[in-house]
């Protein structure tokens, strides 16, 4: 019974670690961030790559190899403990500016950005887990929306700031000065985390889905990805989402220069969409937890598709930002509410293992993204590219519509 009352599950009985972890993500998402602008016009003149496809090939590399390490990363976590695995991600973080800094081909860049994938996948992976293990059922969706409205607020101050250093300097080497210092503050942050084993065992406890307490990672994979109808709703609104992203991380700055915008310009556009997406998690997750998952996402999803189709057909500065923001609003309120959803659905003994599944599909939509958007802008163009991927999303929420239940109960 001890061991129950020095492990309390709650925000509010965890304030001072719940803090912590939300400012840790703030420096993981900046790492993303410092890429969004400047990488894509990188390639195009510094190393005159000509080709949409090759240029977008480091986010295919990023997509991948974050993708692959987010399916290993729970269990690494169950086994390991998340505060060893958050460490492990930022001691391999560290090379990722270095190499851009010291990189002679465009190869290099596409092999940092391997490891960056790796980086994310470990550091996000468990500053969201360790949240979820320390709040309560019906505060996942606001412990969500913190964790992913201090990473995508990361990405939209970095992604601005790297706009203004490479417009007032070079687009390299000194962009990539920040990201040196951004990993040696996230390290030091992250050595002051207590690992939340404790609390994990706490809430499995307590977890009446005792016929679902032990099973295989294959089998928790069969579940997330299409055994369980929720579960791979859950992960195919995902994958979209970030197929989308993929598609607008490698095509915005280059659809928008073509545009006559300035890098500044360029960066400020490109800031607004994660800055949105992140600001509105800290709603939309809370709000989840109140009406519930299913509709949340649903309207999240059209609003993506709606905000890409503004974009290709409105021309001008002003009206890229109204794009931008409303499709960062819709990213928001699918966000968070996935992986509370995800979260409500899974046991805790395999919640992580099934996150990161969900986080494999995901994830793996900016490598598909960059690759169908760089295919459709060689063959017919960058317009035409945005428009067909933004019928995605639409899509998917046609997926939820008809397949997926509400995940959110209430009474637990």
């Amino acid at each position: 019974m001890a061991y129950h009352n020095t492990h309390k599950i709650g925000i509010r009985e965890n304030l001072l670690q719940f803090s912590l972890l939300v400012l840790i993500n703030l420096f993981v998402g900046s790492m993303v961030g410092l890429e969004r602008t400047i990488l894509p016009m990188i390639g195009e003149e510094q190393y005159g790559i000509a080709s949409t496809s090759a240029a977008l090939s480091f986010i295919v590399s990023f997509g991948f190899s974050k993708a692959i390490m987010n399916l290993f990363a729970g269990d690494l976590a169950d086994r390991a403990g998340r505060k060893r695995v958050l460490l492990i991600g930022w001691s391999i973080g560290i090379f990722v500016p270095i190499i851009v800094i010291f990189a002679h081909t465009w190869w290099l860049i596409v092999f940092a950005n391997v490891l960056l994938g790796v980086n994310q996948a470990l550091t996000w992976s468990m500053t969201v887990n360790m949240k979820v293990d320390l709040a309560k059922a019906n505060e996942r969706g606001l412990a969500v929306g913190f964790n992913e409205f201090a990473g995508y607020i990361g990405v939209a101050v970095m992604a601005a700031i790297s706009g203004y250093v490479a417009s007032t300097y070079s687009l390299t080497p000194e962009p990539f000065y920040l990201g040196i210092i951004i990993v040696l503050i996230g390290f030091a942050l992250s050595l002051f985390t207590k690992d939340t084993g404790g609390h994990l065992k706490v809430q499995s406890a307590a977890e009446k889905k005792s016929n679902d307490e032990m099973i295989s990672f294959r089998e928790v994979f069969f579940k997330t990805s299409w055994k369980n109808k929720n579960l791979a709703s859950s992960s195919i609104a995902g994958l979209t989402t970030n197929l989308k992203d993929g598609m607008a991380w490698g095509l915005f700055p280059i659809f928008f220069a073509a545009g006559g915008l300035s890098v500044g310009q360029i960066g400020a556009v490109v800031a607004v969409y994660p800055a949105a997406w992140g600001f509105f998690q800290l709603f939309t997750g809370a709000l989840s937890d109140k009406v519930g998952r299913r509709w949340l996402i649903i309207f999240g999803m059209t609003l993506q598709s709606l905000s890409l189709w503004w974009i290709v057909f409105m021309d001008g500065f002003g009206l890229w930002m109204t794009g931008s923001l409303f499709l960062g609003i819709g990213t928001a309120m699918v966000y968070p509410t996935i992986i509370a959803s995800v979260s409500d659905v899974a046991h805790p003994n395999w919640r992580a293992t099934s996150l990161g599944v969900y986080r494999f599909w995901r994830d793996s939509g900016y490598a598909f993204g960059a690759l169908i958007a760089g295919f459709i802008a060689d063959l017919i163009s960058v317009d035409w590219a945005i428009g067909l991927v933004g019928l995605l999303p639409l899509l998917a929420g046609l997926n939820v519509l008809i397949r997926m239940k509400e995940t959110l109960h209430k009474d637990e």
